[in-house]
């Protein structure tokens, strides 16, 4: 891939430092966060509230550092976040609120 051409966080193809990686193919399990992430993006898609075109382009828009900091579901439910916030769907006091209860 060309230095000069823009790329965002989620495209590795050609980057140098990810090609000598080794891809894991085998089947991973899913944690309960996995399956609970899984259900609100669910439930969230039936509703309405939030599309998996919003998801995907939630998940491409985290920060390059975060992007490789977070699980793949951890990316999920950051974008599921961002995009409630950003409707007003919620509210970051309601945010706060809950991880504090939780």
């Amino acid at each position: 891939m060309e230095k000069d051409v823009p790329r965002a966080t989620h495209d590795l193809g050609g980057v140098s430092k990810f090609m000598c990686e080794p891809v894991d193919t085998e089947p991973h399990a899913f944690t309960d966060f996995d399956r609970e992430v899984d259900a609100i993006r669910q439930l969230l898609g039936m509703k309405k509230i939030m599309s998996v075109d919003e998801l995907r382009r939630g998940v491409e828009s985290i920060p390059e550092a975060d992007y490789h900091r977070l699980t793949y579901y951890q990316r999920w439910i950051r974008s599921i976040t961002d995009t409630l916030l950003r409707k007003g769907v919620i509210t970051e006091a309601e945010l706060r609120a809950a991880l504090e209860a939780g």
